[in-house]
Order: C-alpha cells, then structure tokens, then sequence
C-alpha cells in the first residue's frame, strides 16, 4: 500500500482553487462492482495517475467487506451465520452494523428487522411463506465479540439494508485517512465531502424506479440514501418488491430519501420509513436529530 500523502493533496487542492481562466479542473474517476452492484467514485484534484494507487487500495477494501456483508458469496461472515446459525469471533465491521442495526429496530418499533431474509427467500420462491414468518424476530440474534447467534433454528439475516451505507462509510473513511477531502462516493448510497474541482458543490439527483429525478440538490460532508420498495421485485408474477414489513401488509411510502452524516443511518431510515406511516416516520428520524428527510412518494 503507497499511503498518499495530505500534504501532496493540500497542494493539489490549492492548486486547484488557483486555476488560470480557461484551465480544466482535474478530477480522477473510477467504477467497479461491490455488493452486486455498480459503484463509482470521484476524487477531485488528483489526476488519474495519482488516484491510481487509491483506488486500487479501494478496491482491495471492498472485497475484503465483501467478504463480510455479501449474500451473493457463499463464504462471507453473513452467509456462514444464515448457514451454520453461528458465527464466532465476528469482524468489527459486522458488530458494528449490528449494534446500529439493534438502535434502527427500537427507533421504528421494529420495522426495520434484518431477520426477514427468510421470508425474502420465500416471497421470491412462492414457497413456505407462512413458516418463514414464523421465523422473523430480531429479539432471537444475539452478538457480542465471541460470536454472532440465533435462537431459532431457520433463522437467517440480511444486511441489504443497511450494509450498502456501512461499505459507503468505511470507504469514506479511508479516503479521509489518505488526506482527501474533495470527494464523491455511489456505493449504492452516495456520501459527499468537500466540493468539487471547479469549487462548486457536488450536485446529485434522487431519482424514483422509472428513472424520473424527483429532487436535485447539493450534499456537502453528508450522506444520502434512497429506498423505494418496488426498486427491486422478488417475484416478477406477483410484483412482490424487496422492502418487506416484517408484521406484514404493504410498504405505505413507495420512495423515501433520507439523508444523515453517516450513509449507514440514511441506508437504514430510508429503507424502514418505506415501512411507516408518516407519522411514526417522523417518530423514528426523531431518534437520529441530525438525519433529514429529503423526498418521499
């Protein structure tokens, strides 16, 4: 790993805000895949040739957290929890994204419950619906440092709600490490630092499933996550979408956008205020005083 250093990217910076008229503002960009999905990145003030080591100690990160939160890999530390019903000596990240998981739970009265992975599996087959209700509680997962259990047999998580904000978090995280402040992250949930090379804002749009931009707006050291229910369809025939109630009934918002310092948190609300009638919605962005509500449908 070549550590960049932040004295190098405060000249670039300086140089940058220093620009003759008619000079080019510098921007470095990258995309890959994480988490079964498309991501990108830029980095405003490096050129390609010096991002280039970045981006390569990015993409070495986001396996590694593959490794953890990925229900696509047979072999990462939720797949071996859902298959075994333990998982002893969990990485950090993974506690981490638990405990803010619990904290998500009590703040929607439940609503947000990554224990629905069995009735996720279920809904998509059309098999055993009801005895895969039977197994939804997030009260029967327990974790501390040692180990990652459930209490009833058949139980299984997911992390699609929330992991994509955490590998979001844990990549800004590196890039502040490395000095770099001018930056946007899409790792599925979008985090912005800085501005960009010309000294505007970064601008970004939220958009609804048919790809219609519903809000344009700028995001400066804040995270923003999106969540619409009928984004992603479990089954094609029966136009089940992927944001389940764990009490059942159908999602009472069909976009909510969510925006908080960390995309974690956004992840999270975002996702359970799809699940919430308006007013407990505000209820649980209560309970995170810094998390706003930017678009909802």
């Amino acid at each position: 790993m070549t550590p960049f250093s932040r004295r190098r990217f405060l000249t670039i910076a300086a140089a940058c805000a220093a620009l003759p008229a008619g000079a080019t503002p510098v921007t470095a960009r990258w995309q890959g895949r994480a988490m079964g999905a498309g991501v990108s990145m830029q980095l405003a003030g490096l050129s390609e040739e010096e991002a280039a080591p970045i981006f390569a100690e990015v993409e070495r990160e986001l396996i590694r957290l593959e490794a953890i939160f990925s229900l696509y890999r047979t072999d990462s530390e939720i797949a071996r929890l859902n298959r075994d019903g333990v998982l002893a000596a969990p990485s950090p990240e993974l506690l981490q994204v638990l405990s803010l998981s619990d904290t998500l739970y009590h703040a929607t009265g439940g609503a947000f419950d990554p224990t629905v992975q069995p009735l996720w599996l279920a809904l998509a087959t059309g098999k055993e619906i009801e005895a895969a209700r039977a197994r939804i509680g997030w009260t029967g997962l327990r974790f501390d440092a040692a180990a990652v259990r459930f209490d009833t047999p058949g139980m299984a998580i997911t992390l699609n709600g929330i992991a994509q904000g955490a590998v979001t978090d844990r990549i800004a995280a590196l890039l502040r490490a490395r000095g770099l402040r001018d930056v946007l992250i899409d790792m599925g949930e979008i985090a912005a630092s800085g501005r960009r090379a010309d000294g505007a804002p970064w601008s970004v749009g939220i958009a609804d499933p048919a790809g219609r931009i519903v809000r344009r707006m700028t995001l400066s050291d804040r995270a923003l996550a999106t969540s619409a229910p009928q984004g992603t369809l479990l089954n094609a025939t029966t136009g089940q979408g992927h944001i389940l109630n764990p009490a059942g009934g159908a999602p009472s918002r069909a976009l909510v956008s969510v925006s908080a310092p960390t995309a974690a948190v956004a992840d999270g609300l975002s996702t359970a205020l799809c699940l919430l009638p308006p007013a407990r919605g505000t209820d649980a962005l209560a309970h995170f005083p810094h998390a706003r509500l930017e678009a909802e449908a």
